[in-house]
């Protein structure tokens, strides 16, 4: 009688298990095994099992004190293999798949600035008008209170949603994502280094930041105009600013955010919602510049179909007159979840 040399190898956090019963190998893995998700374990079983079609050698098996009963023998090839396969798996991707399990967090700082944390702990800030903002509760007019920030998205020129971008970018050594034109204009400016102004454009995906985090711009209905004070004539400029984009945020476990900067209605939206299918929206509900409420109920409703939303960008100025409860009575009976949250309110997903 002999040991079959190819066996269905499984892990548990009890260790290697041939499911044929024929070995195991009582390896002490389940802090190593806790820290893998489902696919990673799935690799780690693939493994295991080339591993010990290599390892275990046909081989005479030792009389037991119950004749009948399953052999279990743990040929040291087996173990070794397999206790290096799961290590060397452990190292590489524990770290990650760990924070893989944790949350996702929104600060929303007022207007459409938006601080995103990723589930891998990289900080995403949107829109940064944080100094001047008056509904940026005071904390965060300081800038380092937002931490150490991974990437900065800016959706267009206004200095409502870009005025500390080149600050922030500059203070963090991090890139800023802009629309095409107004990443030109940042580098002839001298606003930012060359290399802290990323370049992509509408419909493009990029990953600026790596680990799975993918940012797509798409169309946005607005303009993008940049009008700053030149420091060497002290008089205002206006130049060209690209075309205004919203922001597909994929983030590492394939939550998908739709930061939708300053819009209007446009027929494509209808699109982003079937092909993107975001699962929270940050949508602009003010009016005047941008969807008022009724305009961003029925986005929302008919186009977008999200399973949460978050209205932004209103009551910083007279003419952003929109409100929350407004967008909401407009949207009515809906499986969309909306959050009323106020400046500096922070959510998890």
């Amino acid at each position: 009688m002999f040991v079959a040399s190819v066996c269905e190898a499984v892990l548990t956090t009890d260790g290697l298990r041939c499911t044929t019963g024929h070995f195991y190998v009582g390896l002490e893995m389940t802090s190593i095994l806790g820290s893998l998700n489902a696919s990673t374990l799935a690799v780690a079983q693939v493994a295991v099992r080339m591993m010990a079609r290599r390892a275990v050698r046909p081989r005479p098996t030792i009389p037991t004190a119950h004749p009948g009963a399953p052999m279990n023998v743990t040929p040291r090839g087996a173990f070794r293999a397999a206790a290096g396969v799961v290590l060397a798996l452990a190292l590489a991707f524990a770290p990650a798949l760990r924070a893989e399990d944790g949350k996702i967090e929104i600060l929303w700082l007022g207007q459409s600035a938006t601080r995103i944390k990723t589930v891998t702990g990289k900080v995403i800030v949107v829109d940064p008008w944080l100094i001047n903002n008056p509904k940026t509760p005071q904390q965060y007019k300081d800038l380092d209170a937002l931490g150490k920030v991974d990437l900065i998205l800016v959706t267009h020129a206004h200095a409502d949603h870009f005025e500390d971008a080149p600050a922030l970018a500059k203070k963090n050594n991090a890139k800023i994502v802009s629309p095409a034109g107004l990443q030109s204009t940042m580098i002839s400016l001298g606003m930012v280094p060359a290399e802290l102004a990323y370049r992509m454009n509408k419909s493009g995906t990029a990953a600026p930041i790596g680990g799975n985090i993918k940012i797509t711009q798409v169309h946005a209905e607005h303009d993008s105009e940049l009008t700053w004070t030149n420091p060497e004539t002290k008089k205002r400029e206006t130049h060209f600013g690209g075309e205004p984009v919203g922001y597909i945020i994929e983030l590492e476990n394939g939550f998908k955010i739709y930061h939708m900067g300053d819009t209007g209605v446009f027929g494509d939206m209808k699109f982003i919602g079937e092909f993107y299918k975001p699962d929270l929206i940050m949508i602009p509900i003010g009016g005047h510049f941008v969807l008022g409420p009724k305009e961003a109920a029925l986005v929302t409703r008919e186009y977008l179909k999200p399973k949460y939303a978050i209205p932004i960008h209103y009551a910083t100025n007279p003419f952003l007159v929109g409100t929350p409860a407004q967008y909401m009575e407009a949207l009515g009976t809906t499986s969309t979840k909306v959050f009323p949250i106020n400046p500096g309110d922070k959510l998890e997903f």
